[in-house]
This record gives C-alpha cells, sequence and structure tokens, in this order.
C-alpha cells in the first residue's frame, strides 16, 4: 500500500486546483446551476449518498487539464443538491492496480457500513497485458478522508470476460447481505454481473443479472439497480447501441437466484448528452438519478470535446431527477422539487393562442431560465409547434413538436457554431387532453421536459449570452397554450 503516494497525489492536485480556480471561474461558457468542476475534465458521477446530515456527491475527474486522463475522485457536498461545497479530492491513483496515465480510479459507488463511508470503484492500469480493470474498496470515518483497503483489488474479471472491459461497480445493502452489479462484455455482448458479500471485503460470483443478446450493444457502463414500488429497475449506458445513451429496464428480481426479468424497456433521456446515470434515496425516500451531460460514442466525431476546453474545464451534470414509476411500470424523471428555490423574476400567462405570425416569449434573461406550459390539444388544430430558444446573432436551437407525426425533435445544427445533430422521439398523444412541456436553460445546456417528464432531451449547446431570444409559432393552424410559468435561475455554482 502507498498511503503517502495517494495523499502526495492529492495534495498535488488540490495545489493545481487552487492555482487555476479563478481564472476557469471567468469562462464564458461556464454554467449558472448546474454541478461543474472547478478546474479540468469531469465525466461520471460516481458514490451518490446521503451520509451524516449530507448530499455527497463524487465524480470522475481530472483536476490538470479540459480532458481525459489519469482518474482521480472529485468530491461535493450540499443540503440541498443544488449548492455544491468543493472537497478534497477522495482518490487518486497510487497503486499497482490503479496508478496509470490512461487509467486511475475509474466509476462506483458508495455505501454506508458500519458508520463508515466505503467507496467501491474499478481499479485500472496496465502492466503491459492490455488494461486491467478490478474491483476496488477505500473507506472513510469522517466521509472526507480516505483509505485503500490493503486488500485490493478484492474482485477480477471472471473466466470469459476481457480484463479491460469489467468495471463500474453499483453496490447495496439487501438484509444482512451486500450486494454489487457490475458492466461487463462477454463474447461482444453486454453483461451486468452479480456479486454478494457478507463483509463488503469478500465478494463471490452470484449470477449475469441481465445481459444483452445484441439489441443493446456490447458493453454497459455504469449499470444501477434498485426497487421502485414492488418492481425492480435496472439503469445502465450502453456501448454500441447507436444513439441510445442511458436506458431502463423494469422487471422483477429473485434474491434466491440472482436473475432479474424485465418485461419493460424505456429511453432515460433521447437527447444526446445523458449518460453514466446513478442513482440514490433522500433522507425523505425519494430515489433521485444524476447523470453526466455527455457522451463517449458521438463526442469523438467532434472537436476537442467541445470550446469549453479553451476555459480550462469541460464536463457538468444533468439537473438531479426524481425517479417515479408510472401505472404501467413506465418510467418519469421530473426536475427535483428544490429547482423551485432558484426560481426568481416570475411570469405567469394563463391562456394565448399561437399562429403563424412568430412571437417572442421572455423567461428570465433568456440565457438561465425555466419555463413551463401546457398544449391545450382539445382546442389546437395546428400540425406543428416550434420553439425556439437561445436564439440570437444568427444562431438557434430549435425545438419542434409534430402533432401530425407523432414527432419531437431538438435540432442544434444552428446552436452555436460548433454542435451538431437533431435528436428525435415518438410523442404518443393518443387520447391526451394536453402536452406539457418544461424547459430548463443555462449557459451551456437545454433539458427539455414532455409528456409526464417520460420524454425527454437533453443536449448541450454553447451559447454566448447574446443568444438570449425565445421566440414560438405555428404550422398550418393554430395552438393553445395555457398555464405558461417562465422564470429566470438564480446562480449557485461558478
Amino acid at each position: 500500500m502507498s498511503r503517502e503516494l495517494m495523499q502526495q497525489n492529492i495534495e498535488k492536485a488540490q495545489r493545481e486546483i487552487e492555482r487555476r480556480k479563478k481564472t476557469v471561474e471567468d469562462g464564458k461558457m461556464r454554467q449558472h446551476y448546474h454541478f461543474m468542476p472547478q478546474t479540468g475534465w469531469m465525466n461520471d458521477p460516481n458514490g451518490l449518498i446521503y451520509y451524516k446530515g449530507k448530499y455527497h456527491l463524487f465524480f470522475q475527474y481530472n483536476p490538470y487539464h479540459g480532458f481525459w486522463d489519469a482518474m482521480h475522485w472529485g468530491h461535493a457536498v450540499s443540503e440541498d443538491m443544488l449548492h455544491w461545497e468543493y472537497m478534497p479530492l477522495a482518490l487518486a491513483p497510487s497503486e499497482a492496480y490503479d496508478y496509470h496515465q490512461k487509467g486511475g480510479c475509474f466509476s462506483g459507488s458508495a455505501i454506508e457500513h458500519d458508520g463508515r463511508l466505503f467507496l467501491m470503484y474499478t481499479g485500472t492500469t496496465n502492466e503491459g497485458n492490455g488494461y486491467e480493470q478490478t474491483q476496488c474498496i477505500a473507506y472513510s470515518e469522517d466521509g472526507i478522508h480516505f483509505e485503500k483497503y490493503e486488500g485490493n483489488p478484492v474482485i477480477t474479471a471472471p473466466e470469459g470476460i476481457l480484463g479491460s472491459q469489467f468495471r463500474d461497480p453499483k453496490v447495496w445493502k439487501h438484509e444482512d447481505t451486500f450486494y454489487m452489479v457490475c458492466g461487463a462484455s462477454r463474447d461482444g455482448k453486454a453483461q451486468a454481473l452479480l456479486y454478494r458479500s457478507d463483509d463488503m471485503f469478500h465478494w463471490n460470483f452470484f449470477n449475469v443479472l441481465a445481459e444483452s443478446r445484441g439489441e443493446w450493444g456490447h458493453m454497459w457502463e455504469c449499470p444501477d439497480f434498485y426497487p421502485l414500488g414492488d418492481k425492480y429497475v435496472l439503469t445502465f449506458s450502453p456501448m454500441g447501441a447507436g444513439e441510445h445513451t442511458s436506458m431502463y429496464l423494469v422487471g422483477d428480481f429473485d434474491y434466491e437466484t440472482g436473475k432479474f426479468n424485465y418485461h419493460v424497456t424505456g429511453e432515460m433521456d433521447w437527447g444526446f448528452d445523458y449518460y453514466a446515470p446513478q442513482s440514490f434515496l433522500t433522507p425523505d425516500g425519494r430515489r433521485i438519478v444524476i447523470a453526466w451531460a455527455n457522451e463517449w460514442e458521438w463526442m469523438p466525431l467532434f472537436k476537442d470535446w467541445g470550446p469549453t476546453y479553451k476555459e480550462g474545464w469541460c464536463g457538468f451534470f444533468n439537473l438531479p431527477r426524481e425517479v417515479r414509476m408510472t401505472e404501467d411500470s413506465t418510467l418519469q424523471f421530473l426536475p427535483i422539487v428544490e429547482t423551485e428555490s432558484l426560481r426568481k423574476d416570475s411570469k405567469i400567462v394563463n391562456y394565448f393562442v399561437v399562429t403563424e405570425e412568430e412571437k417572442d416569449l421572455k423567461a428570465g434573461d433568456g440565457v438561465a431560465f425555466e419555463l413551463k406550459m401546457k398544449v391545450d390539444l382539445e382546442k389546437t388544430d395546428a400540425d406543428r409547434l416550434e420553439l425556439t430558444l437561445r436564439c440570437g446573432d444568427g444562431k438557434k436551437t430549435v425545438c419542434l413538436f409534430d402533432f401530425r407525426n407523432a414527432e419531437m425533435s431538438v435540432d442544434r445544427n444552428e446552436a452555436d457554431g460548433w454542435s451538431r445533430g437533431i435528436s428525435r422521439s415518438t410523442m404518443f398523444l393518443k387520447g391526451k387532453k394536453e402536452l406539457d412541456i418544461h424547459i430548463f436553460s443555462d449557459q451551456s445546456s437545454l433539458e427539455i421536459f414532455t409528456d409526464r417528464y417520460q420524454n425527454n432531451h437533453s443536449s448541450n449547446i454553447f451559447a454566448g449570452d447574446a443568444q438570449n431570444q425565445l421566440k414560438i409559432c405555428a404550422y398550418g393552424g393554430s395552438v393553445v397554450i395555457k398555464d405558461y410559468e417562465a422564470y429566470g435561475m438564480q446562480e449557485c455554482i461558478r
């Protein structure tokens, strides 16, 4: 063990953060109310937990510059999941199993055990035989300073699983036994492997919890598994499954056999930027999920992971969302109610009609805002409703609700001179009297929720302050809007 080396590496990283954070704070693309790192690169959320009176958020982190590199675990705490206090780094590469420039302390999760906070993470290294990923343990008495377990790694890849395709443990406890699910790939097809333990240190393989037959890609990253109502939910981010960024499966689970039988599948988000979601429970029993606002597979088609690297940082998280189950076992993903505390400068309109003559809408400063409204489908006869968001200086992002073809789309091809792509999803409107629309805009992102929070699109756009106009129009008739609410949003992260 190299306790001294990990502490040295943490202290070195903290000095770099302190040296650069003031410069990074001035970046023009910095978010106003979405969590982001003080400096450097951030990807997956890790170790989400409520511990000793505070929410703890850990995250994949390279503090040195705005690109992915050797992974550390960043750490922040909050009392409301919106206002975060940055803490010292929790983990840094230091051991033979996690000390490599293109490896490190990869994603994992947290659990409280015997009053201590345990982290379970994937150690990644390369000793000349390719990348090897193993599952490792660290723990803390105070939830801030962590020590790696001397017996690491506690789990190595089983026979038939590539050592480079075995990662992202999510741990929980049921009755007197600890369980862990992690992602793997066998014969080019994705699996979620289930393990169990009596003490958090000694683990045995239990079963293949669920697997792809090819329809959901070759690797499931960041699997999560939890009860919701009388069902169980498995979520994951599939690699090799096209534009699918985060999926959910709902079904039944048998603790006797360790097998999950799912009968409902769905998209957590249809946008381009919703990946590696991880969930946890709040003290009042809500299941909350947080995701990385980016995605591995399409992003390399763009240059430089976006313009924020020029400001010395890259990466932020989508708003925390509450997971709820509907009567047909499909899931809803609602922005947490705490976001209402950020509202300011409200504008309320009970009713108005949209025609082909474009109207200007007002929502805060047009950059950081929240907007809610409902389409009265019974009184609407238009073919399409178009919302033009963050427009100005010849740039725009277009959200289109196509009633005739039952499709929603978000087009960011003209958003900022850099972003590309049109995300699409089906709108199922049969028998419905209204369509709800809920939008959160921040400096570099749009999150659009519709249809009872089951049809959501999250996309990054890197728009300047001059892109602060908001417009609405209809095609082929008129659209009746009711219950329009708009708010500016207070800054809580910088």
